[in-house]
């Protein structure tokens, strides 16, 4: 008998709700190893912690889906789709807000084709193992000889998400099976027009696969616009593109260090960070994602945090997004002399921002890094009317003590921060410093270069008059005037190099404010443990020790975080935070945990188009790293370190060709002129 499993929906209004805040209970708990293909294996054969649950997004161009999964004691695995088509924006609601209204919808496995073994249902049966390595894949035990594997992957170029179904015949005869149909269809008028969107399969009706081998299907969710012709639906064309996206990735910018874990986090933080980069009217645009924040730019996420990590990545398309934020943040530059909006939304055409959160020091220390990493003096020029306004639009908020004044910062009133913070001075600091190495390169005149130097040097000293305080008996910083509790963001003078007072700075970050899931975002002893925590808090701090020389002591705390977000409970990315939004897995937090490497154990520092120094910490408990296949500069760098008894010998090539081989101090400064 053959079994069919049709439905037909001519509507659906379901829309996905917020993904729940992750729960702590398991944050102790290591699940996942690393393989030997480069990716990760949690291995279910022998696990007694159950229920355990949690999700992964993945993007392409057109579409991302956040694929949750609920393992019971059993070990039956309920796998949620959330499948997201960030352009198709739906019409708002009363209860939710316009611009984050993107048509998607949760699909569970009611929508799955039915699969006959003979006369009989064939279930999938218990869960064996899980793996993630730029897909994930469900992986069952064999159940009447046939062993299941269900991968899932977007495409990388189309409306279209996808469900790799591989059946494996493992019995000593060849298996027959009968496979139903699946159609789900959703019409429905959007803001652009009429949307439709479709789940269907490609499963042939009858399938007989013999001893040893295998047959693989697809299951698509997919979506067009109006009069679109519905994405193609060919696995193997999908799936080796979703490859080849990964391939690129895997080449460039790689890290080799004595730590596995940190390895691959590495190359897990590549992916996250290139994959989340949207078509936009305007061009490609790199978004946070996360099931909030698609098709629209940041001052912090895009131009601060992830603009200077593609200048390294060499990976076009994220020059390409880079590039376009500056030019969308530059072209809404305010002529009446008012703040720069924070970010542009709704497929960039809303500009949204209701405070000045110190956006244009934000932008202006990521742009000004992006450009000299980048090595093209014609980004340089198109983009430098936009550092200038940001660079004289803080300059004009300087107050009276001689610090910057912003109304808010990038946590956007979540915690206070008073009329002036550290962290929009700090930014101003380093973009100011930044600045002047650009203006030298681009042949800018030279009181510009020394009137930058000379602003950099009194918001130093700022810093530390207005700034500098002893916190819970530390010699810190308290993060506003009025402040009276340590902060995650007393990281931030370290990262742009303001070292007077590093060693309560670090003692603040990894003893007082450290958490299992990294530091703290305040501290509040009053509140019995509070244990809000922003990734992007943790990742700085870790940036900024290297930075300043704290390379053991920073190594320890980053191999705690590693190994728990890689491994641990809430897997395999940076996350955004707790209990907001549900540990989400933003895409440019990911981009600052590769920038702990670049800018904070190499303490690399863009000079020019064609020079940058070096300043490199490698811990005691390493022997050597290396950095590979570095694309800046307009061309590519490898740099190698390696413990000679108490020196460190530095090589750098460039285009595989040695220009320097030097035995150095550790913490050291070396200067590099490319050839």
């Amino acid at each position: 008998m053959k079994l069919l499993s049709l439905l037909l929906i001519v509507f659906c209004s379901g829309v996905a709700g917020q993904v729940q805040a992750q729960d702590l209970a398991q944050q102790n708990e290591i699940f996942w190893k690393t393989n030997s293909g480069h990716g990760i294996t949690w291995d279910l054969t022998k696990e007694s912690r159950l229920p355990h649950d949690d999700n992964l997004e993945m993007s392409g161009s057109l579409v991302s889906g956040i694929i949750g999964y609920k393992v019971s004691k059993t070990k039956q695995v309920e796998i949620t789709r959330d499948i997201i088509f960030p352009q198709l924006r739906k019409y708002s609601k009363s209860n939710e807000s316009m611009y984050r209204a993107y048509l998607r919808s949760q699909y569970m496995d009611e929508v799955l084709p039915v699969i006959s073994l003979g006369e009989k249902k064939f279930e999938t049966g218990v869960l064996d193992s899980v793996r993630i390595q730029g897909k994930i894949s469900f992986h069952f035990k064999q159940r009447d000889g046939i062993q299941v594997v269900r991968t899932f992957f977007p495409s990388m170029d189309k409306r279209c998400f996808v469900e790799k179904w591989t059946l494996i015949n493992n019995a000593q005869k060849a298996q027959s099976l009968t496979i139903g149909a699946t159609e789900v269809i959703q019409n429905e008028t959007g803001f652009h027009g009429q949307y439709h969107r479709k789940i269907t399969t490609d499963a042939k009706p009858a399938v007989t696969i013999n001893p040893g081998d295998q047959y693989s299907f697809g299951i698509y969710y997919s979506a067009s616009l109006n009069e679109e012709p519905e994405p193609e639906k060919s696995l193997t064309d999908i799936e080796r593109k979703r490859d080849l996206f990964l391939d690129s990735i895997a080449g460039n910018l790689v890290l080799r260090t004595p730590d596995k874990i940190i390895n691959t986090l590495f190359y897990f933080s590549k992916i996250r960070a290139a994959e989340s980069i949207f078509r936009s009217r305007l061009g490609l645009v790199h978004s946070p994602g996360g099931g909030n924040y698609y098709v629209g730019i940041w001052a912090n996420d895009q131009a601060e945090y992830s603009g200077p990590f593609f200048s390294y990545l060499g990976y076009q398309t994220g020059m390409q997004a880079a590039m376009n934020a500056y030019r969308i943040f530059q072209s809404n530059m305010p002529k009446d002399g008012g703040k720069i909006w924070a970010s542009f939304e709704l497929d960039v055409t809303f500009p949204f921002g209701a405070h000045d959160r110190g956006d244009a020091a934000m932008i202006a220390y990521g742009a000004t890094h992006f450009l000299l990493a980048s090595g093209d003096r014609r980004k340089a020029e198109e983009i430098w009317p936009l550092i200038d306004w940001c660079l004289e639009y803080s300059k004009k908020r300087i107050t009276a003590e001689g610090i910057v004044a912003s109304e808010s910062d990038e946590l956007e009133g979540r915690f206070p921060t008073g009329s002036a913070n550290l962290s929009t001075s700090s930014l101003y600091y380093g973009a100011l410093i930044q600045a002047a190495r650009l203006a030298k390169a681009m042949g800018k005149p030279q009181s510009l270069v020394a009137d930058y130097n000379v602003r950099a040097k009194k918001m130093s000293q700022a810093i530390e008059q207005y700034f500098g305080a002893k916190m819970e008996g530390l010699d810190t910083y308290k993060y506003y005037k009025e402040n009276s509790t340590l902060r995650a963001w007393i990281c931030l003078p370290l990262v742009v190099g303001i070292n007077q007072r590093k060693s309560g700075t670090l003692d603040a970050l990894f003893d007082k404010l450290w958490s299992n899931n990294g530091v703290l975002t305040e501290l509040k002893p009053s509140e019995n443990g509070n244990q809000v925590f922003w990734d992007r808090g943790t990742l700085y701090a870790f940036r900024g020790a290297f930075k300043a020389g704290a390379a053991d002591r920073a190594l320890e705390r980053l191999s705690s975080y590693s190994t728990m977000r890689l491994t641990g409970f809430r897997v395999p990315y940076a996350v955004e935070a707790w209990p907001e939004n549900g540990m989400a897995h933003l895409s440019a937090e990911s981009a600052l945990y590769c920038r702990i490497f670049t800018e904070g154990i190499l303490g690399l520092e863009p000079t020019g188009f064609d020079s940058f120094i070096l300043r490199p910490n490698l811990p005691s408990k390493w022997d050597d790293l290396e950095l590979n296949d570095i694309k800046a500069f307009g061309t590519t760098l490898d740099i190698e370190l390696r413990r000679e008894k108490t020196k460190v010998r530095l090589k750098v090539y460039q285009a595989k060709k040695m220009i320097i081989n030097r035995l150095i101090e550790n913490d050291a400064e070396l200067k590099v002129v490319l050839k």
